[in-house]
């Protein structure tokens, strides 16, 4: 299969390596060049367009309507295309891309994925995927080769994106929540390795909590998922909410602390810095 893909950062690199090694033609364009062994680099991303599938990986929605929509590439790909949005997107701007492919008469589906580069490495994503149950089984293939699981979160794209956000917002909620639950436990004589030994082993074992958890214990905060990304992910979740009417409380307070930990200086550093924000505050 011919695959173009759009924006290779740490995520797209590995993606379109995994998409090669398994053996596709991989074409793909970045805005700032690069090399990806097995990959053929393009000068435009018109070129990236001219393929069975397309994904885009693109940093947020600023970026793709810069690349896509003002450039009216839309009208500039293989007939039979399947265009993939992987990014984490608003749900207004995935309603906006929706309309436009079906104007364009190009297949859209959005699979946004949960997991950091080195779970991209080992192609074990998990996969929100949404769209025409015949457009799904049309990228099903692609979807495999970089996926541990495939998840159908029904017909309409911003479905997908939805839950995406949602899952973040989550992730920046489990940050904060062991941040003060360490506030409680160290100035009480608790080390937090022993804390975060009980917590794992007992009430909460998620893949999230066993990461930043280790982070937290570590006081190490090499970026994984930059802060700076995960403050974008959680103003599209407040936008979200205010598009229904609604007000999430727990939402509202971790999008404060994560902007005032990138405020602090950590915007390059990974966004469980949140808690090293948190904890020192209150010293």
């Amino acid at each position: 299969m011919e695959i173009g893909i759009i924006g290779l950062g740490a995520m797209g690199r590995e993606i379109a390596r995994n998409l090669g090694a398994a053996g596709h033609t991989v074409t793909a364009w970045n805005r700032s060049g690069g090399q990806v062994e097995g990959v053929h680099m393009v000068e435009t991303p018109a070129q990236a367009l001219q393929a069975d599938v397309a994904l885009t990986m693109l940093s947020d929605d600023a970026a793709i309507r810069s690349v896509l929509l003002d450039a009216n590439l839309l009208s500039q790909v293989r007939p039979g295309l399947v265009h993939v949005v992987a990014s984490t997107i608003s749900v207004a701007f995935a309603e906006e891309l929706t309309t436009s492919h079906r104007a364009a008469g190009i297949d859209y589906a959005a699979a946004p994925v949960l997991g950091r580069p080195d779970v991209a490495a080992k192609g074990e994503l998990n996969v929100l995927a949404a769209g025409a149950p015949t457009v799904l089984e049309k990228v099903r293939p692609v979807l495999e080769i970089i996926s541990k699981r495939i998840w159908y979160m029904g017909e309409e794209p911003p479905t997908a994106h939805a839950a995406k956000i949602a899952c973040n917002m989550m992730i920046t909620m489990a940050i904060e929540a062991m941040a003060e639950a360490v506030v409680l436990t160290e100035a009480n004589g608790l080390a937090r390795e022993r804390f975060f030994d009980l917590i794992l082993n007992t009430l909460f074992g998620s893949r999230s909590y066993q990461v930043y958890s280790t982070n937290i214990i570590n006081d190490r905060y090499e970026p994984g998922f930059k802060a700076v990304l995960g403050l974008k992910d959680l103003r599209l979740a407040h936008a979200a909410a205010e598009q229904l009417g609604r007000n999430l409380p727990m939402l509202e307070a971790v999008r404060h602390q994560m902007t005032e930990a990138v405020n602090a200086g950590g915007g390059d550093r990974d966004w469980s810095v949140m808690a090293d924000y948190t904890i020192r505050s209150v010293e």
